[in-house]
């Protein structure tokens, strides 16, 4: 009798965990389906959603079965805390990277051994591919490019790799719109997620308010140091950022867009201009650096590297340098990078990823 692998799914309510739990039933799989309750629903600002049921729906629909397991706790410790923190440093940090790192791919790895599995999956678009000369399993960009989720695992390891699957690698989302339809599944139209993870479709400032204090400052332009308005704490604005900054009709100043330029926490104030290009930048340098292969490619290096998850990757030289005890590296190590051709908008606690060509090398925080 042939063995069949048992293969948890994190099923999230959404169209491509739901395909993908279809994909590996159709390999010969034995799937298991597990929902990842990461918000206590007693919390009042816990967000509204209909996941769990829709994954449930899935699943009966498939006929495998679904575990729904709690890991509030995992995530407001390992995850949400660490955002607060940095949000409150003046930071904008991406949550959906740790809950990755700790949430999806350790956690849950926890539970599927404890139900007996060989293997987890996801629903993400990442092609998984081993290296025969260095004996790694890398992370690369998928058919779908436009779909690309590297970005976010950046920070798994060879272990985690090595137990994990990946069956969107080679599908377009359109592709798993139509499998979905087909199937007559509740997901198959569902809107696919935006936004931080523990936010959603809410309103970012105030969900952060919830949790952050206000700190009432002058917001200041950039070039003659006028006073144009009123932030309401420079935690809770992000670099480049044009929208809700409540400035309008100043005196002396055209009527055209305001950006946030930077954010002064000696003065309390946020620097903001109405010129654009004071939001481009050549360097950048990070920290809490992790790569895929367990070891750093080279102490200097040439490769692509994006700045955010939407962003174009540029061409950019890398050095690993002795980290300045103010820098706050774990490692005792930063990483300077600088660009070929000026980026937008730098923004400390987003994550800088290093490619060479498809491939995902890794990445770290930026400082």
């Amino acid at each position: 009798m042939k063995f069949r692998k048992k293969v948890v799914v994190g099923m999230s309510g959404g169209v491509d965990s739901s395909v993908a739990a279809k994909l590996l039933l159709d390999q010969g799989y034995e799937v298991i389906g597990v929902f990842m309750k990461t918000w206590d629903t007693n919390d009042p600002h816990c967000p509204a959603s209909e996941d769990a049921a829709d994954a449930r729906s899935v699943a009966a629909k498939l006929s495998i079965p679904l575990y729904v397991f709690d890991f509030s706790k995992e995530y407001w410790r390992d995850v949400f805390e660490y955002f607060l923190e940095q949000n409150r440093q003046g930071r904008t940090p991406n949550p959906d990277i740790l809950c990755n790192k700790y949430i999806k791919f350790e956690a849950l790895w926890q539970k599927a051994r404890e139900l007996g599995a060989d293997c987890i999956a996801t629903g993400h678009y990442v092609s998984l591919k081993f290296n025969k000369n260095t004996e790694k399993s890398y992370i690369c960009v998928p058919k779908d490019k436009g779909k690309d989720q590297t970005y976010f695992l950046y920070t798994l390891t060879q272990e985690q790799l090595a137990r994990t699957l990946f069956p969107l690698a080679d599908i377009e989302k359109k592709e798993v719109r139509r499998i979905a339809r087909d199937l007559g599944l509740v997901t198959a139209d569902k809107k696919d997620s935006v936004g931080i993870c523990m936010v959603g479709d809410r309103n970012y400032t105030e969900f952060l308010q919830h949790y952050v204090s206000k700190s009432p400052g002058n917001i200041i332009d950039a070039d003659t140091k006028k006073v144009v308005g009123e932030h309401m704490g420079l935690s809770f604005y992000t670099i480049g950022q044009r929208k809700t900054l409540g400035i309008g009709g100043v005196k002396g100043f055209p009527e055209a867009p305001w950006f946030v330029i930077k954010k002064d926490f000696k003065t309390n104030e946020l620097v903001v201009s109405q010129d654009e290009e004071k939001l481009l930048g050549t360097d950048l340098m990070a920290i809490n650096l992790h790569w895929i292969s367990g070891s750093v490619p080279a102490k200097k290096f040439q490769c692509m590297a994006k700045i955010r998850y939407r962003s174009e990757s540029t061409p950019c030289y890398a050095e690993l340098v002795s980290a300045s005890p103010e820098s706050g590296s774990k490692s005792g190590m930063t990483m300077n990078v600088t660009f070929d051709s000026p980026v937008r908008a730098i923004s400390p606690g987003q994550s800088v990823v290093f490619y060479d060509g498809d491939v995902c090398l890794g990445g770290g925080e930026i400082v």
